[in-house]
């Protein structure tokens, strides 16, 4: 039996990925439409050594689920999640970079070139 997500923000963001997916002809926001959709435990959840390790300076980065404050980022980022702990969203502004909704962040990249997703 499929889960029916019950969250009425995460259910309107995934309504929108896939819009947007559709209208853009851009696969990587059904993909991440598919990875938000998953169970509570499927979800990435990823801390900023994470995100230091696998992105370079200036870089977009999507994370569909939960961006956490463990570690330290290095180099400034666009970072795109569900979801940030106020301790992740004021080190990366701290280093330069930026934390958006997922929307906000669609709506800067529409095609999604240069994006990275990260699970």
């Amino acid at each position: 039996m499929r889960r029916v997500i019950t969250n009425p923000e995460l259910l309107e963001t995934v309504r929108f990925l896939k819009v947007k997916a559709r209208q853009d002809k851009s696969r990587i926001w059904e993909v991440a439409a598919e990875q938000l959709s998953r169970p509570r435990s499927g979800r990435a959840e990823l801390d900023l050594t994470h995100l230091s390790r696998a992105s370079s300076a200036n870089a977009a980065i999507l994370v569909p689920g939960k961006v956490l404050g463990d570690g330290n980022l290095k180099h400034p980022v666009v970072v795109g999640a569900f979801q940030f702990s106020q301790s992740a969203k004021s080190k990366i502004e701290e280093a330069g970079g930026k934390c958006v909704t997922i929307k906000d962040f669609v709506t800067k990249y529409p095609k999604g070139s240069k994006v990275q997703i990260l699970r």
